[in-house]
């Protein structure tokens, strides 16, 4: 009886698989000193290919606020870069380069990840100076991670326990079939063994907005929600069920125009159940701008089914 591949074996061919696509990416930033003089400064990340005509998807802090941006290949190959659009609400950023015939690595299904899953970590944080791409292996260790980046909240991140150095960020994450899965991020500071990416499904829609627009369009309903929880529920004499409370409604957002008010506990987005804000949230920003989206509410003792057009979210 023939056995399958060894989990070495796995692990060598996914990297094979995407390893001429992880490239590096440096910038150039200029900045003033006390006495106004103009100083360069350098900054150092990765990257990976998704088209072979030079679209590369690295993190926004790698490349924000460059005056130049270069990309490195793994053959060692420079060459210079445009920022197409960055977002920093998700730390993800799209460079393109003038080339073609690159080889784009293959974005997977970040949906289907499960904890506990083989994930392996590429970066390209030196280029040809330490010959290449970098590659450490981890676990998924939990899924849809909240943290804090600056003055933005990073939302549904992989966690993983493969290292993810610094200049690995806007790398990507693998499974075992060498099909990127998320885009290195964030390592917590002085937390051994734990970081972070982001899904691959979020980046593809980033991507898609950024190519088309220079920007990630938001859906956006207009509401301001809290969890409806049992002390709510005593508290207010609601039915004690499951769902998002509205607090306050936006004047002439799409829930205002759908006819939602304060008090109304949404229960269900299309066929998404939702059992707390977070639902809510999640299932808004995977809709698109302009989609219809059916709302199923309780009103007093009243079930209700409204409609709403989600907008852009306001800057």
């Amino acid at each position: 009886m023939a056995s399958g591949p060894s989990l070495d074996e796995q692990i060598t061919s996914a990297v094979e698989r995407v390893y001429a696509s992880v490239v590096n990416v440096s910038t150039v930033r200029l900045v003033f000193d006390n006495f106004l003089q103009v100083h360069p400064v350098q900054g150092i990340g990765s990257g990976v290919i998704i088209d072979p005509g030079g679209y590369i998807v690295t993190n926004n802090h790698v490349v924000a606020n460059a005056n130049r941006v270069f990309v490195t290949l793994p053959n060692g190959q420079q060459l210079e870069g445009g920022v197409v659009g960055a977002d920093p609400y998700s730390d993800i950023a799209l460079i393109r380069v003038k080339a073609s015939g690159l080889n784009a690595a293959s974005l997977g299904d970040s949906d289907k990840l499960k904890v506990g899953q083989l994930v392996i970590a590429i970066g390209n944080p030196f280029g040809p100076l330490l010959g290449g791409p970098t590659v450490t292996i981890g676990v998924v260790s939990a899924l849809k991670r909240h943290i804090g980046a600056g003055d933005f909240v990073l939302e549904n991140l992989i966690q993983t326990d493969a290292a993810i150095n610094p200049g690995n960020s806007g790398g990507p994450l693998v499974d075992s079939g060498g099909d990127v899965i998320g885009i290195n991020t964030a390592m917590i500071p002085f937390a051994q063994g734990i970081g972070f990416a982001i899904p691959i499904n979020a980046v593809k829609r980033a991507v898609q907005d950024l190519i088309r627009y220079g920007r990630v369009l938001r859906p956006w309903l207009g509401v301001l929600a809290t969890t409806l929880t049992r002390g709510l529920s005593e508290y207010y004499g609601l039915q004690p069920i499951k769902g998002a409370l509205v607090l306050r409604v936006v004047p002439h957002g799409p829930a205002y125009e759908a006819g939602l008010e304060p008090g109304d506990i949404i229960t269900a987005l299309d066929s998404v159940q939702i059992r707390s804000v977070e639902d809510l949230h999640h299932a808004v920003q995977e809709k698109r701008v302009g989609d219809v989206v059916r709302l199923a509410i309780v009103r007093q003792d009243r079930r209700l089914e409204l409609t709403a057009e989600l907008s852009e979210q306001p800057s």
